[in-house]
């Protein structure tokens, strides 16, 4: 691989934004400092997080868990300001990056991103003078490097990296079933960011969990290949073997999938010739499948008047899907919206549309859960 930024960081990165939680909700911080600890002494530097992460419970985690119990230096730390969400005004939206360096208290960030940036709210950033204001922030040494993450065309990335061509780097979701998913265009917008010489971080390279457990086909492909690697490990590694990749975001829920995804990036290794062959089966295998592209990130549930759980409907509707038939999905459709909305409460305000990174059309795709009531 060619020279580039970011190239000799730890090839996993640590998201922080499906942390384990207690019986009410809450982060469990004890399990969140040992999976912080062992990431840690694996080698491990990169850590992100975000304003709207947890509605901010995820950046205090990031304080208890990481910043108060490990040296400064040990670690990265990224963030990222959302001027579409949880703002009101360029004040508001500034205010954002205060209010993570006192959720931290981590004195500065390593990484800040603008985040989502997509077709209905890339111009708030430049409405509320943010561009100009993280670059200041920059200057003055409260972020060392900065950049933005996209969930759009390849034809606005292009335009946005002609029209900010300094910055250092940018978040894309790459991933082996998205990589010529038209609706995310994985492979377009990674060539253009190389194109414009910008080095990635990843996000969603198991599309929300989805790739840790794909459908039996896929499965049955990556056990014939190697029965001892996990599901995960073959898309992180498929991530993580691009050019110009600083590194692999996994959201880790747990101490279990924090180790498993150490067994095969604490020496990371490419994907050689015959892996590769085997992910392209698997492509083509997913080819045959028809599933909600849905990630779980949860920014559709925010403003949601039926308080609908949106993303946890999705996810019972496509195993049913996978399961030709077998299961009609009502028993775990029940548990998923107890005490909740129910998809048949979609009052077709539109916010989560509006919302979804995914482009998912979640009004109509809700009509065709209301089977599952």
């Amino acid at each position: 691989m060619a020279d580039y930024f970011g190239k000799d960081v730890f090839k996993l990165g640590f998201g922080l934004m499906r942390l384990p939680k207690n019986a009410d909700g809450s982060i469990d911080i004890p399990q969140t400092s040992a999976m912080v600890d062992k990431f840690l002494a694996a080698g491990g530097t990169y850590f992100d997080t975000a304003y709207v992460y947890d509605n901010g419970e995820s950046e205090k985690a990031a304080k208890t868990a990481l910043v108060e119990r490990h040296p400064r230096d040990s670690f990265t730390l990224c963030t990222k300001l959302c001027a579409w969400l949880q703002c009101h005004d360029e004040a508001s939206a500034k205010q954002q990056f205060y209010t993570s360096l006192e959720r931290t208290g981590a004195g500065y960030f390593d990484y800040y991103l603008l985040h989502a940036l997509q077709r209905n709210n890339y111009k708030k950033y430049d409405e509320y003078h943010i561009w100009d204001f993280v670059k200041e922030l920059k200057t003055n040494g409260l972020i060392k490097f900065y950049g933005f993450s996209f969930h759009a065309d390849p034809a606005l990335l292009e335009e946005l990296l002609t029209d900010h061509p300094d910055v250092d780097f940018i978040q894309l979701q790459l991933n082996y079933a998205d990589w010529e998913n038209p609706n995310v265009a994985s492979r377009e917008c990674y060539e253009i960011a190389r194109r414009h010489g910008v080095s990635i971080t990843v996000m969603e390279p198991l599309k929300g969990g989805a790739l840790a457990q794909p459908v039996p086909e896929v499965q049955a492909l990556f056990k014939a290949a190697n029965n001892e690697l996990s599901c995960a490990s073959w898309a992180i590694r498929y991530a993580a073997s691009l050019d110009g990749i600083i590194t692999v975001l996994s959201g880790m829920s747990n101490l279990a999938q924090v180790e498993d995804n150490l067994s095969y990036m604490k020496d990371f290794k490419p994907l050689d010739e015959r892996e590769r062959a085997v992910v392209i089966a698997a492509q083509a295998a997913l080819n045959g499948y028809e599933s909600i592209p849905c990630t779980a990130c949860h920014y559709c549930t925010d403003g949601c008047p039926a308080k609908i759980p949106i993303p946890e409907i999705f996810a019972v509707k496509n195993d049913v899907a996978a399961s030709n038939g077998r299961d009609d999905g009502k028993q775990r459709y029940s548990l998923a919206t107890e005490r909740k909305g129910k998809a048949s409460d979609c009052v077709s305000c539109g916010q989560c549309e509006s919302a979804c990174p995914q482009h998912i059309p979640i009004i109509s795709l809700l009509k065709e859960c209301t089977e599952m009531e």
